[in-house]
């Protein structure tokens, strides 16, 4: 560093306020560990950034140390990574997270994310008591009684990666009201032993929670029952967003799948704005399932079940037809945003139908579909088709590359349902300009899609079943 270097650090240096230090951003140069050492001698003077709010510190274990040059008395946020594989999790590491609280005592949100299989940060998260937001890998079972008792914490995300379930003193403890102003709760487990003894004694009130089952070996019959818990422990008021993701070690031979039974629990989360479930097995959904969940979901925005189909015809035919995605447009007049494999058999025809789909029947803010792994013959048909009862299309899509690459019929079907795609759009158009020439001649026109109460008087008389 030269003199005028330094001078231009002295002068500027307390201007900055956050600060992202990332390995994993390409074409890095990287600074040695002496200079690292130069900064935390004279004439500098720590911390080097003495009005830094915000750190993200991403770095090799070696220099991990160097963090304590940057932690200041305003911290409010640090974002710390240990996601370099050779990263080792040493007792200097493990001394340095229990001293960086003394640093900066008022954090609010601390998020530390540990890809290695030792060490954690429970010893740094029980020293700060103004917690707001909270993300972490393994947590001991103290660090999620401190936790609960946080007034303060609106956020936590974390990894139950116990060998064994958390102890049955904890649970006891977790009776009494916890985790009383959480607003957004992430659990992340490998198997729904260790899920099932966290929900159990819970009675929370979130509006988001995600819930992730990564590489347990857990039958998915057993996927009910923790689910239940999970709709046992949360307000069933209070709800809004909710991703379940099922990520299981998939046996190839094992032909089992998630039953529509599955889905009965989360019928009681009536004020349910966004449900995203995924999984790798296959999910056994149809018209009848679909609309008991839709009648349960009348403020539903968006809704995305996604399952590894493998012979959408073959083993399952009782896929969601035609008849059930429209009554799910029915009873869910403010759906945005669907996701979501059907049967389009019964209206896959050449040409388009003279006849008016459904009486006309015009969903008024569906503007996204993907239908995932749906087959499908005669492109013209099916974007006619949606054209027809969803009209605010924007984005069709089917067969998506992140997910069906390698299927032998990819190409086929991905460029089907681009074509429905483009033609949607087109038909959109054509529909538009018909309606103005209609205007201009004087002809009265209904709105596109009517009211939210329009729909719901269609949607009335339509019995138990489409």
């Amino acid at each position: 560093m030269m003199l005028d270097d330094w001078s231009i650090f002295c002068k500027y240096n307390y201007r900055v306020h956050s600060l992202h230090h990332d390995m994993r951003l390409p074409s890095r140069t990287w600074i040695g560990t002496e200079i690292w050492g130069t900064f935390g001698c004279p004439p500098f003077s720590l911390p080097l950034l003495p009005n830094l709010r915000s750190l993200t510190w991403d770095i090799p274990s070696e220099i991990f140390s160097y963090i304590r040059w940057f932690v200041t008395q305003k911290l409010t946020t640090l974002d710390i990574h240990t996601s370099c594989s050779e990263f080792k999790f040493s007792p200097s590491v493990q001394s340095i997270l229990s001293y960086i609280p003394m640093l900066c005592p008022s954090l609010s949100n601390f998020h530390f994310h540990n890809q290695t299989e030792s060490g954690d940060a429970s010893i740094a998260l029980q020293r700060w008591s103004h917690l707001i937001s909270a993300s972490t890998g393994k947590i001991s079972d103290a660090t999620i009684l401190y936790l609960s008792n946080l007034p303060s914490l609106r956020e936590l995300h974390i990894e139950l990666h116990h060998p064994t379930p958390i102890a049955a003193d904890t649970q006891k403890l977790l009776q009494r009201p916890a985790f009383c102003a959480l607003q957004e709760l992430g659990v992340t487990c490998e198997s729904l032993a260790t899920s099932d003894a966290f929900f159990e004694t819970l009675s929370i009130a979130p509006k988001i929670l995600s819930f992730r089952i990564d590489g347990g070996e857990d039958s998915p019959s057993a996927l009910l029952a923790s689910i239940s818990r999970i709709s046992n422990a949360c307000a069933h008021s209070a709800l809004e967003h909710l991703q379940i993701l099922v990520l299981y070690w998939n046996d190839p031979e094992l032909n089992v799948s998630i039953t529509a039974a599955t889905f009965q629990p989360l019928c009681a989360f009536h004020n349910l704005r966004k449900l995203d479930f995924q999984s790798n097995y296959d999910v056994q959904l149809d018209d009848v399932a679909l609309l008991r969940t839709a009648k349960a979901w009348p403020l539903l925005e968006e809704l995305a079940i996604h399952g590894q189909f493998n012979t959408v015809w073959g083993d399952y035919p009782r896929l969601v037809t035609p008849d059930g995605f429209v009554s799910l447009l029915k009873h869910c007049p403010r759906l945005t945003s669907v996701a979501i494999v059907i049967n389009w058999s019964a209206v896959d025809r050449r040409g388009i139908s003279p006849e008016i789909p459904y009486q006309g029947f015009a969903h008024g803010a569906l503007s996204y579909a993907d239908f995932d792994s749906s087959t499908i013959r005669h492109v013209i048909g099916i974007a006619a088709f949606l054209s027809s009862i969803a009209p605010k299309l924007e984005e069709v899509v089917g067969w998506d590359a992140d997910y069906h690459t390698g299927d032998a019929d990819f190409k086929k079907y991905s460029r089907k349902w681009n074509d429905v795609h483009h033609l949607v759009k087109a038909f959109s158009i054509v529909r538009e300009q018909g309606r103005g020439m209609a205007l201009d001649a004087g002809v009265v026109v209904d709105d596109v899609g009517g009211s939210a109460d329009d729909s719901r008087e269609d949607s009335a008389s339509d019995g138990e079943h489409p």
